[in-house]
């Protein structure tokens, strides 16, 4: 059959049934281009693997996301996951969340802890309860996915405790936590790969200097969404690197090295909820226009699932317990920070000091808040019973009077029966 064919096509040419040649060789082509545009922009896929049965991972932005690929990845490798979540353990969203995940992945080793990262207070809260206990609890990987970002055109935002919440949830709220956590991460033994997993985003290239006037969020006049989050992400990378020569700088009591690694990890741009948010500007008509043109989007963002595979490298690959940390990691290999002043020393150690030194400010006032409401809760409840006390007396004086008032009017009845028995 083949050779008749052929020999057709040779002596006769095509037949009229068979499509033009050009027509056939321009829709093969805009075909493999497409093909191959969407294999460049999905990124490599994580070759390495790694049994995670018995570790314990703290995940931040687990239940959406990259987050939630990062959580069922390392649920279904046998892993003991603690999702950190802004709603509590007993919300129905989160309960059948859980639920679910504890049944695709046959692991019933997920639970979830409530910490809202806008909030200093929680953060403490939760942070102090793991630290507080005696031998320390095991804590083998810590992975920071959550974050948050305004689109352009919105209003700045500001936590309860007057934080921009740019600033707060991508990088001041990381910085308490890991601070708070130093001695659990120092505690754990020498055979143990303790790694802390810290995301980022290109973006950070465009941040401005970490100068004396730029430490601290932006302020008002030089805000932008874009600014805003460049710089907790820049932040973010900076207190990282500088977090790592801390971990360093320790000295187990058994003299041997630091066994904890920080790896930051870029999984490039792909089509989470903060992604549409941003491209979409927060408005419906924006949500139409990425609905419309989402072939776009799907062509040239990741999906959550491969934005998530240099997330899963860092967590998995060995050789990054061989290396010394602060390693960034992309496309499931290390590069190059595009920007020097990441290891600028000098900026990391304004950086550390003005956090400090903010965080310090910001409890303090927090403490005060929180002890004038509960001395006003006091007093509230102290007139509350003092008035409930006040009505039970006046309502018991009331029902006294009541029974002296029935009583005379029974012995009156009781005069005005005998007057007539007597008068007839």
């Amino acid at each position: 059959m083949p050779l008749p064919f052929i020999a057709s096509i040779f002596f006769d040419g095509l037949p009229p049934w068979f499509p033009d040649p050009w027509l056939l060789l321009k829709a093969s082509t805009a075909v493999g281009s497409v093909a191959l545009t969407k294999w460049y922009t999905s990124g490599r896929t994580n070759p390495a693997e790694r049994n995670l049965h018995g570790r314990v991972v703290l995940l931040t932005g687990g239940t959406s996301g990259i987050g939630a690929v990062t959580a069922y990845e390392l649920a279904s490798r046998g892993a003991q996951v603690v999702l950190l979540t802004r709603q509590p353990a007993s919300d129905p969203f989160l309960v059948d969340y859980i639920d679910d995940l504890r049944r695709k992945t046959n692991n019933q080793l997920i639970y979830a802890e409530q910490v809202d990262l806008s909030s200093l207070w929680s953060i403490r809260q939760f942070a102090t309860k793991w630290i507080d206990n005696a031998p320390p609890r095991r804590l083998d990987m810590i992975v920071l996915c959550a974050a948050t970002l305004t689109p352009p055109g919105g209003k700045r935002v500001e936590t309860e405790e007057g934080v921009e919440s740019t600033f707060m949830v991508n990088f001041l709220a990381n910085f308490h936590l890991l601070g708070i956590l130093s001695p659990a991460i120092r505690a754990q033994p020498f055979d143990r790969d303790v790694r802390i997993i810290i995301p980022t985003c290109s973006s950070y290239i465009a941040s401005p200097k970490l100068e004396d006037t730029t430490v601290l969020p932006l302020s008002k006049k030089d805000w932008t969404p874009g600014r805003a989050y460049a710089q907790s992400k820049f932040a973010l990378m900076v207190f990282a690197k500088a977090f790592q020569k801390h971990l360093d700088a320790y000295q187990r009591p058994d003299e041997l090295p630091m066994n904890a690694r920080v790896v930051l990890v870029d999984p490039g741009f792909a089509r989470t909820v903060g992604t549409r948010r941003w491209i979409t500007r927060g408005s419906l008509l924006g949500l139409l226009f990425y609905v419309v043109f989402y072939v776009f989007a799907w062509l040239l963002l990741k999906s959550p699932n491969m934005a998530a595979q240099s997330i899963l490298f860092a967590a998995m690959d060995s050789g990054i317990a061989r290396v010394p940390g602060g390693r960034l990691i992309k496309e499931c290999m290390d590069v190059d920070c595009a920007r020097k002043d990441v290891d600028d020393e000098k900026d990391a150690e304004k950086l550390w000091k003005a956090s400090d030194k903010l965080i310090e400010k910001l409890e303090k006032e927090s403490a005060l808040k929180r002890a004038r409401q509960k001395k006003m809760q006091e007093e509230k409840e102290k007139e509350e019973k003092n008035a409930k006390e006040e009505k039970e007396k006046v309502e018991e004086i009331e029902a006294l009077i009541n029974k002296i008032k029935e009583g005379k009017a029974k012995e009156g009845q009781k005069k005005g029966t005998g007057k007539k028995k007597a008068a007839k």
